[in-house]
């Protein structure tokens, strides 16, 4: 990472520059998370067969936008920090617990990978706020509102496999 030479205090200055990139480093694993997490959405609102399925493939939808949103910020603070959004040659996917189910209509599988994937998120986004708190208040700051989506969404469908399994 560049030196800084403008900031003399705070997380920009050279001072920080070891926790700035350890703060980086959590950015771009959170922009991941968020990316193949939009690709996982989509692919499963898409995939989603029956007339149960129909309110879940449109929450679906909608947190695709939010969840992109998300990894638009988290691209932005990256830059912002001195580093450097990263590109598709990096994207290495994780979430085989998210891939559309062969049979379209086994909407629970879905809703449990979503609820699996909101979890990972607000487990990561903690530490995060942890990494950031007293050094870095403008991320910790964004990530606390990002969290609080995560943690609607994960309410949100804990509520739908209550009905699905109910």
């Amino acid at each position: 990472m560049p030196n800084t030479k403008s900031a003399g205090a705070g997380i920009l200055s050279d001072a920080n520059a070891a926790k700035r990139e350890e703060i980086v480093e959590l950015l771009t694993q959170a922009y991941w998370m968020e990316m193949e997490t939009v690709m996982s959405y989509l692919a499963n609102a898409s995939n989603l067969d029956g007339i149960r399925a129909e309110e879940i493939a449109e929450a679906l939808d909608e947190d695709v936008n939010e969840e992109l949103g998300h990894a638009r910020a988290f691209a932005k603070r990256i830059k912002e920090l001195y580093g450097t959004p990263p590109g598709s040659m990096d994207f290495t996917p994780v979430q085989t617990f998210l891939q559309p189910p062969a049979d379209a209509t086994d909407v629970a599988t879905v809703i449990k990978g979503v609820i699996e994937a909101e979890v990972g998120a607000i487990e990561h986004y903690n530490r995060i706020i942890e990494a950031t708190d007293g050094v870095d208040w403008a991320t910790q700051d964004m990530v606390i509102e990002i969290l609080r989506d995560e943690e609607g969404h994960m309410r949100t469908f804990e509520r739908y496999l209550r009905e699905f399994e109910g």
